[in-house]
C-alpha cells in the first residue's frame, strides 16, 4: 500500500483571521503523515491593493489579474502570506518550505485564453513536477504552495488555489494514497447557505447536479466541487470539504464535513 499523503487547501478567510489561522496551523503541523498545504489569500491581496492604489476588478467572484494586480498578488501570495505561514509552521516544529509554481519549475501553467472575459495573468495548470515534490517530502520538508504558477514565457500567473490543490493531488496520486481536504470557514457543503449546520454529509455527482440546478450550490462552490470530482476520477483516494477547525477529525475519521463520492 502506498504511503498516505494529505494535501490540504486552506481558504483566505481563515488565513485572514489570526485566531482561526493559528489554530489551523497548529492542527496542520500536528499531522503525522506526509502533507502539503496550498493557501489562498484574496482578501489580504485586496487590502494591500487599496493601500497601493491598485483597483480590484472582479467578475462573478473571480479576480481580473492585470499587470498592476499581478504585482500585488505576487507580493502578497508569494511573499507576505506564504512566508508568514512558513515562519509560523517552523515555530511549531514543522519544517516547511514556501513555494510558488515557478520555484524549481514545479507547477507550469498557461495563460488563460480570452473568450468572453479577459482574466489577464491567470494561469491554468499544465504540468506538476511530482518527482520534485516527492524529493521535498522524502527530505522531511513540507511544501507550502502560494496560488501562483508560471508559464513558458517567464510570466508569473495568478492561479485558483482550489484548482492548484486538485492538480497537485492528481500528480501525487501515482505514488501516494492521497487525501485532498478543502478547509474553509464553513462546516462543509451546505444545503442551506444560511444554516452552517445544514451540512450535506456525502455528495455524489447526481446529487451535485440536483443542487446546482436548484441554485443551492452556486458561485465559488462550483469550481471547488468540479475540482473535487475531477480529482477523484483521476486517482485521488478521498476528497473532503470541511471547517478548518475540524481538520484533525477529518484526517483521522474521514467523516467530518462533506465527503465527495465519485458515484
Amino acid at each position: 500500500m502506498n504511503q498516505k499523503l494529505n494535501i490540504i487547501k486552506i481558504g483566505g478567510n481563515v488565513i485572514d483571521n489570526p485566531r482561526s489561522c493559528k489554530q489551523f496551523l497548529e492542527d496542520f503541523s500536528a499531522l503525522n503523515s506526509a502533507k502539503i498545504l496550498i493557501h489562498g489569500g484574496g482578501k489580504i491581496a485586496t487590502k494591500i491593493a487599496v493601500k497601493l492604489d491598485v483597483e480590484t476588478k472582479m467578475v462573478d467572484g473571480r479576480r481580473i489579474t492585470d499587470l498592476p494586480m499581478l504585482e500585488v498578488v505576487t507580493m502578497v501570495y508569494g511573499g507576505l502570506v506564504n512566508k508568514q505561514i512558513v515562519a509560523q509552521l517552523q515555530a511549531l516544529g514543522c519544517n516547511a518550505i514556501g513555494l510558488t509554481g515557478a520555484d524549481g519549475g514545479v507547477i507550469l501553467a498557461k495563460k488563460r485564453a480570452v473568450k468572453d472575459i479577459d482574466y489577464g495573468f491567470v494561469g491554468d495548470v499544465e504540468k506538476v513536477d511530482n518527482k520534485l515534490i516527492d524529493t521535498f517530502l522524502q527530505n522531511n520538508l513540507t511544501p507550502i504552495f502560494a496560488p501562483l504558477t508560471f508559464d513558458k514565457e517567464g510570466n508569473m500567473l495568478n492561479t485558483n488555489a482550489d484548482t492548484q490543490a486538485s492538480s497537485v493531488a492528481v500528480a501525487m496520486a501515482g505514488d501516494y494514497e492521497v487525501n485532498l481536504i478543502y478547509c474553509f470557514e464553513k462546516k462543509g457543503v451546505l444545503s442551506n447557505p444560511d444554516d452552517n449546520d445544514s451540512v450535506i454529509p456525502q455528495l455524489t455527482p447526481a446529487l451535485y447536479a440536483e443542487y446546482k440546478a436548484s441554485g443551492v450550490i452556486n458561485a465559488g462552490m462550483i469550481p471547488k466541487l468540479d475540482n473535487a470530482f475531477s480529482a477523484l476520477q483521476k486517482g485521488v483516494s478521498k476528497v473532503i470539504i470541511c471547517h478548518a477547525d475540524e481538520l484533525k477529525q477529518a484526517v483521522a475519521e474521514g467523516t467530518r464535513g462533506t465527503q465527495i463520492i465519485s458515484q
